[in-house]
């Protein structure tokens, strides 16, 4: 049972872009603390009063300090993600962070000064041209003039996080690298043990999914305190903040209302309805009596396909290709330049990301390859996420980045690419089955299951509030009772599924985050299908979007493209393009069943039923 050479083993990204070695970082970080003090010296109690020239020169210096502090951390984060179990690589990645953090306290007074400038100078500042390239920068921190407190309260925040909420979201990450899984004889990372959920085998998968929960159940006391601190963290910073409830402030980052957010969780789990169909449909698929948790992302065919590392850079760079060659030829940049780590690494943190560093570097890329169909999908999600970055260097420092809703955008469009393109060339209608299936399981996980799993997070974060410490147990309850809601009976969750809430990273490292995975879906689906009405000139305009980056906000720069988020049914729609899906599944499963009955042959079979 190895895992199988993909050719990934000697993908590893090259840094050297960012620093030639840590004494380089060093260099830079000691040059960038001079600057700020400087800055400090000559701002410090102006910012209120500086003229539109006057701030726009202020903000430049500032981001050139900001850029040479994010290059930093970008480099140390990057090289310990590579392998976390080093202690070298573990200290440089602190001493970093808190460099950093002691270089920004001298930077808080400029948010300070700015929320604090009156509503109407404000507005006077932000109309005019010297301030374009940071206009919607300044805009969106002056909204949260609510929730910023003095500089010197500030401080003590930004000082105490460094031991806080980033100390031990280290510390979950660490534990979880260095996690080991025994199946069959074999000791295997996170990753290599949760790919064997998408084996043909159906013992393989139940004795992977056993094996998993072993191993969470090792570690179920660090990881249950971990998220008692890190929920106890979030509640004391909103009371200090004044947030009126946990999702707030993802909320306000994400740059969407409330009232948008409730209406696109409560369009999702009022189509609960469509998850169970599709299981309904799978469990026929795949002719077993019962469909258990770990039968969810089972193929349908007896097949066991892997795509080695140049394969899944063609299909990837193709589709990417068919749709603007500008595209491929950003996404061949990170092949080309070792901008990616796909390698199967002890101590690699799991999963996957691209990270976008700053303006002045490019981003990378962080893929566990082994692979699977799904990893070829992870691939091109994460390449979307990358040319995305690319292309918002043209921006600003402060305009580089993207709420998190619109951050997701370009990653699943990238996958959508890939699927199509599948899907295209496929003439086999067994086959097309086998792929579409396939999509609709990726689908329902990024748009059902992280809705499910914002419910979870939602009931957490209150009964921590309300309630106290909670434990293991109490976790497993909310736990199960959001996943039941989800499946409606469709799936059945074993009792080793109670401890699956235990590691996943998004609840620490961002709380709130997952509902932009199902935000970002459905706009995809919109997106695709206003292509597929015009494709004429809807790439370029696409990739315009990107080079938006984060510059304004995310319902002007998808209006663009002819898609309105503030329209009522926008997410009913993007709900009724997955129903499609499974109704185009269905009549293809309808069809193979009959042609097989016409030719005398029975009924499916799983590889294992027992």
């Amino acid at each position: 049972m190895e895992t199988p050479d993909t050719g990934a083993a000697e993908v590893r990204w090259a840094l050297e872009d960012l620093y030639d070695s840590p004494d380089a970082l060093h260099e830079a970080l000691d040059n960038a603390a001079s600057d700020a003090e400087a800055f400090a010296e000559r701002y410090r109690g102006r910012i209120g009063d500086l003229g539109p020239e006057a701030l726009a020169a202020a903000l430049e210096a500032l981001e050139s300090i900001y850029d040479r502090l994010g290059r930093a951390r970008a480099y140390a984060y990057l090289r310990w993600s590579a392998d976390t179990n080093d202690p070298e690589r573990g200290a440089l990645r602190q001493s970093v962070q808190e460099t950093g953090d002691r270089i920004r306290q001298q930077l808080v007074f400029v948010d300070t000064e700015w929320v604090a400038v009156p509503d109407d100078r404000a507005a006077t500042l932000l109309d005019h041209d010297a301030l374009a390239e940071y206009r919607h920068y300044l805009e969106t921190e002056h909204l949260r003039q609510d929730h910023v407190l003095s500089e010197a309260e500030e401080k003590v925040l930004s000082e105490k996080s460094i031991t806080g909420q980033q100390a031990w979201t280290r510390f979950f990450d660490e534990t979880m690298g260095a996690a080991r899984f025994d199946l069959e004889g074999e000791t295997l990372t996170q990753q290599e043990i949760l790919s064997k959920l998408y084996e043909p085998d159906r013992d393989l998968r139940r004795e992977a999914a056993l094996a998993f929960t072993d191993g969470l159940k090792e570690h179920r006391r660090p990881l249950t305190f971990i998220f008692n601190t890190l929920l106890a963290e979030k509640a004391s910073t909103d009371r200090l903040r004044d947030y009126d409830h946990w999702l707030q402030q993802r909320n306000q980052s994400n740059e969407v209302d409330d009232e948008t957010v409730a209406t696109l969780i409560e369009a999702v789990t009022d189509r609960y309805d469509l998850v169970a169909r599709f299981y309904r449909l799978k469990k026929r698929l795949l002719g077993v009596d019962t469909l258990y948790d770990y039968d969810r992302y089972a193929p349908i065919r007896e097949a066991d396909t892997t795509y080695d590392w140049e394969e899944a850079r063609a299909l990837v760079l193709d589709a990417y290709g068919d749709f603007h060659p500008d595209m491929a030829e950003v996404a061949r940049r990170f092949f080309d330049h070792d901008w990616i780590d796909a390698a199967l690494a002890p101590g690699k943190r799991s999963g996957a990301f691209s990270h976008g560093t700053v303006p002045s570097a490019h981003p990378y890329v962080l893929l566990n390859y082994t692979g699977k169909a799904r990893d070829v999908q992870t691939l091109a999600h994460e390449l979307g996420h990358g040319v995305h970055q690319f292309l918002a260097r043209e921006q600003s420092l402060f305009h580089h980045g993207t709420p998190l809703t619109t951050a997701e955008m370009a990653s699943v469009f990238g996958e959508m690419l890939v699927f199509q393109r599948l899907r295209r060339r496929e003439e086999d209608p067994t086959n097309r089955l086998a792929l579409l299936v396939a999509k609709i399981d990726d689908t329902l996980a990024t748009v059902f299951r992280q809705v499910a799993m914002n419910r979870f997070e939602a009931r957490i974060h209150a009964d921590r509030r309300e309630n106290g410490e909670l434990q293991a147990d109490r976790f497993a309850e909310h736990w199960m009772e959001t996943q039941r809601d989800m499946f409606a009976g469709s799936v059945v969750l074993g009792d080793h599924y109670r401890h699956w809430w235990s590691y996943i990273p998004h609840f620490l490292h961002t709380p709130g985050y997952v509902y932009a995975y199902a935000f970002g879906e459905l706009l995809v689906l919109a997106l695709h299908a206003r292509y597929e009405e015009r494709d004429s000139g809807f790439a370029d305009q696409y990739l315009d979007l990107l080079r938006a980056g984060g510059s304004d906000w995310p319902h002007a720069l998808v209006g663009e493209m002819g898609v309105d988020l503030h329209d009522e049914d926008f997410w009913a729609r993007g709900l009724s393009h997955i129903e499609d899906l499974i109704a185009e599944a269905e009549a293809l499963a309808d069809k193979a069943t009959a042609e097989r009955l016409a030719r005398g042959d029975g009924a499916p079979h799983a590889s294992s039923t027992s």
